[in-house]
């Protein structure tokens, strides 16, 4: 894929001083320590390495990201090695994407109190899942799913979702069989929006009543009890979007599946069209109109604005897992489950799934060999002159 023309990084060097100085008061350290990042991601401020091609020879000095798991740029390697770690985790089943998503009314809200709200958002989807797949009507089974927390929408407003990928079936609530899906869509998504609904108020309700919600600006009245429940009340007029793919095969296609939601930021540079005269350009597709791709200008502050509403808070886990896959019962649960398809399929449950590949993190330009790490260099290294005609010569 070519470079794109333009970086997330740009407009932060360019205009991100200034956003700050407009906008101090309302941006939290974790805000701050983005924009740092990414401003200085792949420069000379971070230090950098020298990688030789272990075929050919062929040196190059790169500078060291920032890998900050908001920066575009850091999260391909991120995302190599994490998928890597899920290779052994994958079944020969099918598998199935289900999204959840928060009715629009509830943004506000959950931006004001985001670490409690997407907390709640993941325990509500998991609740309806393993209660709604337990139930002998719809498929009477213990289910394990990956669950990916998303704030943004194409528009890089918020818009807070879950994106779920799940093995099509589960183990009996016995453990001695593994059971297939009735319904083409795995569940039913109807049973699953209202499960949902009633799981996430209910949580906002306890949350009210411990005092855990905050309500800044225009949501002042909600601080009111009446006024609170008279909001809840209102949340059930909307539809809540229970979106469920059809199956989209086994594990020979889960990776690549998993590679578009995992690592994700709010915008990629790819999308970046232009930026000029403070002026940013981007393109998003249009869901309401068919999924038409479009152009969006907005000024370099509305666009950091944007930004900066998907920052999670610090050491929030928006990659979780749950069922037989939760981290506490994957050891012992996901053998048995192998086991039990191995019996119930003409071929072995690790049949068609790719291959672990360990590559290098990239390849040489001129042979295509691994680049292997040589040296480190530290900042003041690199800003000596030794170094730059090094940088020089081996890009000649």
């Amino acid at each position: 894929m070519n470079a794109p023309p333009f970086e997330v990084a740009d407009i932060v060097r360019a205009a991100g001083r200034s956003f700050i100085e407009k906008n101090r008061s309302r941006l939290t350290w974790q805000h701050l320590r983005v924009l740092r990042a990414i401003e200085r991601c792949r420069t000379a401020a971070l230090g950098g390495h020298l990688d030789q091609c272990s075929r050919c020879g062929q040196k190059a000095i790169s500078y060291n990201s920032c890998r900050n798991r908001h920066c575009g740029k850091c999260q391909t390697n991120a995302r190599d090695r994490w998928l890597a770690d899920r290779e052994k985790e994958l079944l020969n089943v099918p598998y199935v994407h289900v999204v959840f998503t928060l009715p629009h009314p509830l943004s506000q809200l959950t931006l004001a109190n985001n670490r409690t709200r997407y907390d709640l958002l993941f325990r509500a989807r998991a609740a309806t899942l393993v209660e709604i797949a337990a139930d002998p009507k719809h498929l009477g089974a213990e289910i394990g799913f990956m669950s990916v927390l998303h704030t943004w929408g194409q528009n890089v407003l918020h818009h807070p979702h879950a994106h779920c990928v799940i093995p099509a079936g589960g183990l009996s609530l016995d453990h001695q069989r593994w059971i297939r899906p009735r319904y083409a869509f795995f569940l039913p998504v109807k049973v699953l929006s209202r499960v949902f609904r009633g799981k996430f108020t209910a949580g906002l309700k306890r949350a009210f009543r411990k005092r855990q919600l905050t309500f800044p600006g225009n949501l002042q009245p909600l601080a009111q009890e009446r006024a609170f429940r008279s909001f809840l009340r209102s949340l059930f007029r909307h539809d809540w979007v229970v979106y469920a793919k059809p199956p989209f095969g086994g594990p020979q296609h889960v990776l690549h599946y998993l590679a578009r939601y995992t690592h994700r930021v709010a915008i990629s540079n790819h999308r970046l069209v232009n930026f000029a005269d403070d002026q940013v350009t981007f393109r998003w597709k249009d869901y309401a109109h068919g999924s038409k791709q479009k152009l969006m200008t907005v000024t370099a502050d509305e666009f950091l604005r944007r930004f900066l509403l998907h920052v999670l808070p610090h050491g929030f886990v928006r990659i979780r897992f749950f069922g037989f896959l939760a981290n506490r019962r994957r050891n012992s649960l996901l053998p048995l489950c192998g086991q039990l398809l191995e019996m119930t399929t003409s071929g072995s449950p690790g049949r068609g799934q790719p291959k672990a590949c360990s590559r290098a993190l990239w390849q040489c330009p001129r042979c295509g060999g691994p680049m292997l790490l040589v040296q480190r260099f530290t900042v003041a290294e690199l800003n000596s002159q030794s170094v730059e005609r090094r940088i020089r010569f081996d890009s000649s």
